[in-house]
């Protein structure tokens, strides 16, 4: 008896056929690895090339799930054995595992100048809107409301469950929140966030283990899109991590970020938590992602050890190093406070009960402790998104990459620590209002010898001018680390030309800062590692324009990488369909929570 097919089935079964060979270019790696399993599901993100690919996903027994605008992409969960049909096949663009993430104060404010610069111009982050996309937010915390007692977040999306109650069943969303915009009510202003009247948007994309899909982030970005002027949403903080696979020039997760920055919202993301080894020891090469793509503002964790005097800032531990995999840039961008930051808990969630030990009470009677003490570069990170917040309010026309540039600028430098581990430097973020400021309403030129005055512009390390705020490196189409613009130079500012006693051009082709055009190829980085950058030190001065790019990370004990140095880049999350991450939210040994002697 002779078989019947549809015309719609011996179209797929043909376009499958013609393009077998396309297999290995469409899947990513951690998928070309699980084609290779007889048993088991993946969850995919899908990019089609016609839209018979639904059909065709069905019909290798796949089920459909939600589409992301912004990568071109959809959601699906098939079976392991079917990657490589779908794979070969002419209606598919690329495969993409939709990847595991998870989670990655009254000194605090202190610390960085966030306090001395309210109180010196009245900047609370009034007017803007900060998307915080988390596990969720207890909206009903006292530290969440104004002083009508009407709630701040604004608004409330949950990608998990569709819940449309305001809920955080996990607790770090709603520790993040605080960080950024809490007003201490609880504590009578003590533990107030960094911008303590910033309207949130909260999108939940994370579950109560504190893990989630990197859909669920695309699609909270996406609506941070789509949303942007209802709510004049102009950062986003991303304190989860996943891992990185691919460069993200590729990587579906870091061009949903771009989507975003393009648009003109500065996205904070934590660097990771992966600064140690088991064994106790630094390693580098351990940045997360989406903090891995450049125009991200990626900000790794420092220690106020306990106190408000700067002086004794240490970096934290636990704290990722760059390079980024793959692209092997500089990074993080700057680092922020993030050991044993005090901000809000959430009665009922996992953390709450995870970490009673450091819940802590304020000074007015509250049914529960509303205070919990947490680590992370998850906490380090909003630091810096709430500092944003009172950067655009001081100036609003502000783009993502002048955000970054100020506060590269005006950060300080301590001496102990390479850029890959501090970046341009610790935060300091009364200097970045005041420089905000300046390029908004001139004036006297704020400079203060305590700012770094450098930016990290991809893997160059520039130094010696004036930012200035008209100049073509702050322009939305400008991507950051970018040798040209338009064909020409990029300029960032001016500097002094001693020779003719004026001010002169400070861009790519200066010759005084060690970035002349000759060294600009990309190919000769004067920042990150360098041949002659070995052992733990990785000192400053070994690092020159003349260095390459040629190091293998793991030639001894002190300075292992994260994905090895062998063929076995594959990370093992855990088992079956365990997607288990390696740092979480606990940070391993080196980031458990802290309350600091008082």
């Amino acid at each position: 008896m002779r078989r019947i097919v549809t015309c719609g089935t011996v179209l797929l079964l043909a376009l499958t056929a013609a393009n077998a060979d396309a297999q290995s270019l469409k899947l990513d790696r951690p998928l070309t690895a699980r084609a290779a399993l007889l048993t088991g599901r993946s969850p995919i993100i899908i990019r089609p090339l016609h839209p018979l690919v639904d059909l065709l996903v069905r019909s290798v027994g796949g089920t459909l799930g939600g589409a992301l605008p912004s990568v071109n992409g959809r959601v699906a969960n098939v079976p392991n054995a079917a990657l490589a049909v779908l794979a070969a096949s002419g209606l598919v663009q690329r495969l993409a595992y939709d990847r595991p993430t998870v989670a990655s104060n009254e000194r605090t404010g202190v610390t960085v100048g966030a306090t001395a610069v309210r109180e010196a111009y009245g900047y609370d982050g009034s007017g803007v809107g900060v998307a915080v996309i988390d596990s969720g937010v207890a909206a009903t915390h006292d530290d969440l409301t104004d002083p009508s007692l009407s709630l701040r977040v604004v608004k409330f999306v949950d990608f998990v469950n569709g819940v449309t109650v305001p809920y955080d069943d996990y607790g770090h969303g709603t520790h993040v929140a605080g960080i950024v915009a809490g007003n201490g009510l609880d504590s009578s202003g003590a533990r107030s966030g960094i911008a303590p009247r910033a309207r949130l948007v909260v999108l939940k994309a994370l579950n109560s283990s504190g893990t989630g899909r990197i859909s669920d982030v695309i699609a909270a970005l996406d609506y941070v899109v789509n949303h942007k002027t209802q709510f004049n949403i102009r950062v986003v903080n991303l304190s989860v991590a996943a891992g990185v696979y691919e460069s993200y020039n590729s990587d579906l997760l870091a061009q949903a970020t771009r989507q975003a920055v393009e648009r003109g919202i500065v996205v904070v993301a934590a660097a990771g938590n992966v600064g140690r080894n088991s064994a106790g020891q630094a390693q580098y090469g351990g940045i997360t992602a989406p903090g891995n793509a450049p125009w991200v503002l990626t900000v790794g964790g420092s220690s106020h050890m306990g106190t408000t005097d700067r002086a004794d800032d240490v970096m934290a531990r636990f704290s990722s190093r760059g390079p980024t995999r793959f692209d092997y840039a500089a990074k993080p961008d700057l680092v922020a406070p993030g050991v044993g930051i005090e901000s809000l808990s959430a009665p009922g969630s996992t953390l709450y009960s995870k970490y009673s030990a450091y819940l802590l009470g304020g000074t007015i009677a509250t049914s529960y402790p509303p205070y919990l003490s947490l680590s992370g570069t998850s906490m380090a990170a909003p630091v810096v998104a709430g500092t944003v917040a009172l950067m655009l309010q001081a100036n609003p026309s502000l783009t993502p990459n002048a955000v970054k540039a100020i506060l590269q600028y005006t950060a300080q430098i301590y001496q102990a620590y390479d850029p890959l581990t501090e970046g341009a430097g610790f935060l300091n973020a009364a200097g970045a209002v005041q420089l905000a400021r300046f390029f908004s309403v001139g004036g006297e030129d704020p400079t203060d010898a305590t700012w770094g005055r450098q930016i990290i512009w991809g893997n160059h390390r520039v130094s010696g001018g004036l930012l200035t705020p008209d100049v073509n490196a702050w322009a939305l189409t400008m991507r950051w680390g970018s040798g040209t613009a338009a064909g020409g130079p990029v300029v960032w500012g001016t500097v002094w030309n001693a020779a003719d006693n004026e001010w002169t051009t400070w861009s790519t082709s200066c010759s005084d800062i060690a970035c002349t055009s000759a060294s600009w190829s990309g190919e000769s980085p004067n920042v990150v590692w360098g041949a002659r950058c070995g052992g733990a030190d990785c000192a400053w001065t070994t690092w020159s324009a003349t260095d390459d790019q040629t190091v293998v990370w793991g030639t001894d004990d002190s300075q292992t990488v994260v994905w090895g140095t062998n063929d076995d880049e594959t990370v093992v999350w855990g088992t079956g369909d365990d997607e288990t991450v390696v740092w979480g939210t606990g940070c391993g040994q080196d980031c458990e929570p802290v309350i600091w002697n008082r």
